[in-house]
């Protein structure tokens, strides 16, 4: 919805949402960065890895977003969160994964099926990059090399068999997300 309530419009976008057990592990590393450094750690419901933010739509183009993603013929995957980086022009933690040729073959198919659906979007024009984003508002003067070397040894890999398409509603508290359909990972093009 629209912040002035319109439910004509909506902010939606795909993204993997994380298991629980591997959530709680980067809700706990999230809390500790803020706690440590300062800025605010993400809510541990909305952490997920964002593959194709749309921003503002039309609720009509829905069922064009639904068929676009049941076309998607990606493999299930495992990913392995092994790595946490600081982006100083947003003042934002981030958690990461090694390069995942699952995931690249997820992006793409997603992106080629949006696109053949004559959908467009802003982001797309800008290059993957796949994280989970932790904190917001860290102090400019965070020291990188700090937030880099904390640990995520010992968070689970990331068994991914399935995506969503989920909403993004304003509210006083910051962002809610709500999942609108979910799309299970297969080789095959469901019909």
């Amino acid at each position: 919805m629209t912040e002035n309530g319109d439910a004509a419009t909506r902010r939606l976008f795909f993204a993997l949402w994380p298991p629980a057990e591997l959530a709680a592990g980067l809700d706990a590393i999230a809390s500790a960065a803020a706690q440590r450094f300062g800025g605010k750690a993400s809510r541990r419901e909305k952490l997920h890895l964002t593959l194709a933010f749309l921003g503002e739509q039309s609720v009509a183009i829905l069922p064009a977003l639904h068929d676009a993603a049941r076309r998607v013929a990606a493999a299930p995957f495992d990913l392995v969160v092994d790595r946490l980086g600081l982006w100083r022009h947003n003042r934002l933690l981030w958690a990461g994964c090694a390069p995942s040729p699952g995931l690249d073959a997820l992006a793409a198919q997603l992106g080629a099926a949006l696109a053949s659906a004559g959908i467009t979007w802003t982001e797309r024009q800008r290059a993957f990059k796949p994280h989970l984003t932790l904190a917001r508002k860290l102090p400019a003067a965070t020291p990188a090399a700090e937030i880099t070397a904390i640990s995520c040894a010992g968070l689970p890999a990331w068994p991914c068999t399935r995506f969503v398409l989920a909403a993004s509603q304003p509210s006083a508290a910051g962002s809610l997300y709500s999942p609108l359909a979910e799309f299970p990972l297969t080789a095959v093009v469901a019909k």
